[in-house]
C-alpha cells in the first residue's frame, strides 16, 4: 500500500466473523473476545461489553457477503473477498464497507425484535394511534439501537487508525452511506374484532429484506464519486476529483482509486482473474462472454442437466415427476 491512500488494504476486519463457526463456545471463554481473528482492540472491547450480541454481528457478516456475492456474481469481479487476499480502495470496497455497516445494523436490529438480547428490545417510542386511525402495537424493530451498535463496533478499525487518513475518511463515509439505506421500513398488521371483522387494527414497522438493501447500495456502487483528499483550512476532507462530477452526499458511495478490469490473475492485489468463470454466449451484459471473458475468447463443452419433468398430480396428495436427461452447452472464460 501506499501512504495513507487506501490504495490497497485487507478486507473489513468484522466480515471474518463471517468464517467463524458458532460464536458461543468460543465466547464462554472469559477471553474468548480475544481470540476472535480480525478485530482491532476497541472492538474486543465491545465484544466485552456486550457477548450476547456477537452472534448477531456475525449473522451481520454472512448477510452482507452473501449479499455481495449476489449482486456480482456475473460481473468481473464477483466479491471474492474472504480469500486472504487484498481488496483495492476502490469502489468495490466502498460496497464492501457499505454492505457490512448495514449488515451488522440489520442483523442486530432484527436480535432486539426477537428478544436476544438483555440491552435492547422492541421500539417503544411508537405508541398511540395513527393517523390512518390504527393503533401502534406489536414490536417494532428498533433501528436505531441497531445502527448505534454498527457505528460502535464497524467504524472502530477506522477510528484507531486516526480520521486523518485518507483510507479512514472514505471507509467512515461509506460505512455511514450504507447504515443510511433503510429502503423504508414497511407496516404489518394484525385485525382483532369478531369473526376477523377488523374492527381494531394494531400495526407496527419492520425492516424490509436486506435484498432491498443490497439493491438500492447495488445502484449507489455505480454511481459512485471518484474523491481525492484536500486541506481546507485545519480539516482533511475528500472532494470530487473532477469538478465535472456532481458533489456526493451521505447517503453516496465514494472512492479514491479507478477500479482494475479484474481480468488477469494477481494475487498480491486480490485479483483472481475470469479464467475458467461461466459466461452467456448470447448476452451483450457483463456475464456475456466477450465482456466477462475479456476478449480472451471460451471454451465450450457439453454436460447433461437432470430435471424433473411430465410432472402429474396424484389423488390424494402427491406430485409424482419423471426424471429427464438433457445435454447442453456450457462455456467458460479462457
Amino acid at each position: 500500500c501506499r501512504g495513507d491512500s487506501g490504495i490497497c488494504y485487507t478486507v473489513t476486519e468484522g466480515l471474518y466473523l463471517a468464517k467463524q463457526p458458532s460464536l458461543r463456545a468460543i465466547l464462554r471463554d472469559p477471553r474468548g473476545c480475544e481470540g476472535l481473528r480480525g478485530l482491532v482492540e476497541e472492538q474486543v472491547r465491545v465484544c466485552r461489553r456486550q457477548v450476547e450480541a456477537m452472534d448477531a454481528v456475525k449473522r451481520g457478516a454472512e448477510l452482507a457477503v452473501e449479499e455481495c456475492q449476489h449482486q456480482f456474481h456475473s460481473r468481473r469481479w464477483n466479491c471474492s473477498t474472504l480469500q486472504g487476499l487484498q481488496v483495492f480502495g476502490t469502489r468495490e470496497s466502498a460496497f464492501i464497507h457499505a454492505i457490512s455497516a448495514a449488515g451488522v445494523a440489520f442483523a442486530v436490529t432484527r436480535a432486539c425484535s426477537r428478544g436476544e438480547l438483555e440491552k435492547c428490545g422492541c421500539d417503544r417510542k411508537i405508541r398511540g394511534v395513527s393517523p390512518e386511525g390504527f393503533q401502534w402495537s406489536g414490536c417494532s424493530d428498533n433501528l436505531s439501537y441497531g445502527i448505534a451498535f454498527s457505528q460502535a463496533f464497524v467504524d472502530n478499525p477506522e477510528r484507531s487508525r486516526g480520521i486523518s487518513s485518507s483510507r479512514a475518511l472514505m471507509n467512515l463515509h461509506n460505512n455511514e452511506a450504507g447504515r443510511k439505506v433503510r429502503a423504508g421500513t414497511r407496516l404489518e398488521c394484525k385485525c382483532h374484532g369478531v369473526s376477523g371483522s377488523c374492527e381494531v387494527r394494531t400495526c407496527w414497522k419492520v425492516m424490509p429484506p436486506f435484498r432491498k438493501v443490497g439493491n438500492i447500495l447495488k445502484e449507489k456502487f455505480e454511481g459512485a464519486t471518484e474523491v481525492h483528499p484536500k486541506r481546507v483550512g485545519s480539516r482533511k476532507l475528500l472532494v470530487p476529483k473532477s469538478s465535472r462530477f456532481k458533489p456526493y452526499t451521505a447517503h453516496d458511495l465514494v472512492y479514491l482509486l479507478a477500479s482494475p478490469d479484474f481480468c488477469d490473475r494477481d494475487p498480491r492485489h486480490g485479483v483472481f482473474g475470469t479464467y475458467g468463470r461461466r459466461c452467456n454466449r448470447t448476452s451483450p451484459a457483463m456475464d456475456g462472454c466477450e465482456l466477462l471473458c475479456c476478449g480472451r475468447g471460451f471454451h465450450t463443452a457439453q454436460a447433461e442437466v437432470v430435471e424433473r419433468c411430465s410432472c402429474k398430480f396424484r389423488w390424494c396428495c402427491s406430485v409424482k415427476c419423471k426424471q429427464c436427461r438433457h445435454l447442453v452447452e456450457v462455456h467458460s472464460c479462457r
